[in-house]
């Protein structure tokens, strides 16, 4: 028995020995980017790495005095302060059916003002010269960021330090348009609702697309190179915030081709979809009571995540209305005021437990505002979803859920009881929308590695190899004529202009120097 219990500590004395625990600097993006970033940061502490925080004073989801990190807290105004009024604006746009020129007006008007958000952050950290000489002298190995952040590759920069972004997949942050080919035949720009299989007149529209979002990239670039921190911190000689992106050692991004369209990707883009993904938790007693009361019938269950609190009155009193005719039992997350229309059947909630409800086997659909972590979770556990989609990502993820069979798209600005009530009904009673989910789910879980494990590992790697410049391509160091091999097209079709008038000249040349010549002697 003495010996068992010696070699077993001696197995663990020996096993401590081998973790190398690094310094991580985390410049994390509030919200729903944070709770599923922190399931990274448990697994990176538990294997004893120490880690550091920038935390926004007004952040209500990222914790101070948390044992897992510390923290770097900086004075900001609150983030909700652009988020309201970004999310109300998205919700008019979709009630008036305004334009798509409209919509992306609004979309690059929240870019620059979340930008100038981050801006300040990073302003407050960098006229802190205590702190940042601490940042300096603190030796990190790494820091761990979110792209929709600028703070993070700033400081990476500006520390000298690889940097891992760690997020989802925007139009304009998404590392397949910054850093891999994107043949707009076949890969859709992320403005539009367009597969892979586009028509001409698609490809058209995603050509325009595609022309309009470098115009919009060129003008951040500008609004972001202006602002006084750069200018001041970081010199004239710095680079410009797309070019840190496109320079980040390593991308590990939520999703994969399973949510995806095929197409080209690089060596330093790792798939994690689903990493945050795990089996479902028994409910409260509560829960449970009111899960199992269902009967046969089962359960729906709604959220629109964070980033919306509430939604008209109109809508609200139309969805509740709807959820009133039906036999399951409704399970709504809901902040606003109580809908006169409520049903017996509806359970309103402050909060919910979205992956323990979505595991649950007497889950029947998911309504969702379309966020990458609620779709990833819906597709975990096998449930069809019905998509609200009101901004950023939302629109783009439920599209491709639409496609591939496994979710009812409906405009929030369109709901109304009785298209909400058919759509509902649709999912509910259409068996293809169940089994294509568990198509998808069984794809999602047939994986050689965790997505969680795949994270650790590549972060630890880039960790230990200080860096993994030998997995990033130098092409984004080219510009836009280099790329496209623009100047060798312009270059050959000089020379194949060239050629044949240069023969031209040389055979005019030769007759008359030999063949008048000769006629000359001749007379």
């Amino acid at each position: 028995m003495y010996k068992t219990t010696f070699i077993a500590l001696a197995v663990l004395l020996c096993s401590s020995f081998l973790v190398n625990g690094g310094k991580i600097l985390v410049a994390p993006e509030d919200g729903s980017h944070w709770l599923s970033l922190k399931v990274i940061l448990e697994e990176l502490h538990l294997r004893g790495h120490d880690i550091t925080v920038v935390v926004p004073s007004g952040s209500s989801y990222i914790k101070r005095g948390a044992s897992l990190y510390k923290t770097i807290t900086v004075s900001t105004p609150s983030r909700q302060e652009i988020i309201d009024p970004y999310a109300a604006s998205n919700i008019k746009t979709k009630l008036e059916h305004s334009s798509e020129w409209t919509k992306l007006l609004a979309e690059i008007e929240f870019m620059v003002s979340y930008s100038t958000w981050h801006f300040n952050l990073l302003n407050e950290l960098c006229e802190d010269t205590r702190l940042m000489d601490d940042l300096m002298n603190a030796k990190y190995n790494l820091v761990l960021s979110d792209p929709m952040s600028s703070v993070g590759v700033y400081l990476a920069h500006r520390l000298g330090i690889p940097v891992i972004l760690e997020g989802m997949m925007t139009w304009w942050d998404d590392p397949h348009n910054l850093i891999a080919p994107s043949p707009v035949s076949y890969v859709p720009i992320g403005l539009l609702p367009l597969s892979d299989k586009m028509t001409f007149a698609q490809r058209v529209e995603n050509f325009m697309a595609f022309l309009a979002s470098l115009v919009v990239l060129r003008y951040f670039n500008a609004v972001v190179d202006d602002q006084p921190v750069i200018q001041k911190y970081l010199g004239g000689s710095h680079k410009n915030l797309i070019e840190l992106l496109q320079a980040a050692d390593l991308w590990l991004i939520r999703s994969d081709f399973i949510l995806e369209f095929p197409r080209p990707t690089m060596p330093n883009v790792i798939y994690i979809s689903g990493y945050h993904c795990k089996p479902s938790k028994p409910l409260s007693n509560e829960l449970e009571d009111f899960v199992q009361s269902s009967g046969e019938h089962g359960v729906i269950i709604m959220t629109l995540g964070t980033l919306v609190l509430k939604l008209p009155e109109r809508i609200t009193e139309d969805i509740a209305a709807a959820f009133a005719q039906l036999p399951q039992k409704v399970i709504w997350k809901h902040t606003g005021k109580r809908p006169s229309t409520l049903g017996n059947n509806t359970l309103i909630v402050d909060w919910l437990p979205q992956n323990d409800l979505l595991g649950h086997p007497k889950t029947r659909v998911f309504v969702t505002h379309g966020g990458i972590n609620g779709v990833q979770e819906a597709i975990y556990h096998g449930v069809p979803m019905i998509g609200l989609p009101l901004a950023m990502d939302q629109p783009e993820n439920i599209f491709k859920m639409h496609v591939k069979g496994v979710a009812k798209e409906m405009n929030i600005g369109n709901v109304n009881k009785d298209n909400f009530l058919e759509g509902l009904k649709e999912v509910l009673y259409e068996p293809s929308y169940r089994e294509n989910m568990k198509i998808l789910s069984d794809l999602q879980n047939d994986q050689p590695t965790k997505p969680l494990d795949r994270a650790i590992f590549w972060i630890e790697y880039v960790m230990r190899h200080k860096g993994a410049p030998h997995l990033k391509s130098e092409s984004y160091k080219m510009s836009f004529i280099q790329y496209y091999s623009l100047d060798v097209i312009a270059f050959l079709l000089v020379l194949c202009l060239l050629l044949p008038a240069i023969s031209i000249l040389a055979v005019r040349f030769l007759w008359q120097r030999v063949f008048c010549r000769s006629k000359v002697k001749k007379e």
